[in-house]
């Protein structure tokens, strides 16, 4: 069995300039395929200038619960499943790991359970105390297997959010 290790990008700059420009390439595919009420951003880490990334692009799509369903297929169209993450009825993942960087779609419902990710994002955005909080997480967990950094990661989220 293989272990996931978590790594911290050395230059964070280069991983941000290549989240953005994937994400410009990106974005207007999505708005293509989507209900025209989807609401798509670029959030985590490479969204927020000065954060340490592991170097993934990740994406939210916020729609209407009404429009959740066709969101959901569409990209399913498009994206492979993300396996790893819980599905329900207000919330899909999807993943592209053969893309430069690697994406990473969240799909929420609008104040669904798991419509927080560009909160978190706002509050880093907002925050360099936040941010360099955030940084030191990533530097304590630099190299260390990636679900005891998703542990501590869930829980600085939480703590942000609350």
């Amino acid at each position: 069995m293989t272990v996931e290790t978590f790594y911290v990008q050395t230059d964070c700059a280069a991983a941000r300039a290549a989240a953005d420009k994937l994400y410009e390439q990106i974005a207007p595919q999505l708005h293509e395929c989507l209900p025209p009420s989807a609401d798509i951003r670029h959030i985590g880490a490479t969204a927020v200038p000065g954060c340490m990334t592991k170097g993934d692009l990740d994406i939210v799509v916020r729609v209407p619960a009404a429009d959740f369903p066709a969101a959901e297929v569409a990209l399913a169209a498009c994206y492979p499943a993300n396996t790893g993450n819980l599905r329900t009825a207000a919330f899909a993942s999807f993943e592209d790991g053969s893309s430069s960087p690697p994406l990473g779609i969240q799909l929420t419902a609008i104040d669904g359970l798991n419509d927080m990710f560009h909160h978190f994002t706002a509050a880093l955005a907002a925050g360099p105390a936040l941010v360099e909080a955030y940084n030191a997480l990533k530097r304590a967990f630099d190299g260390q297997p990636m679900d005891a950094y998703r542990v501590a990661k869930g829980r600085f989220v939480e703590a942000v959010l609350a």
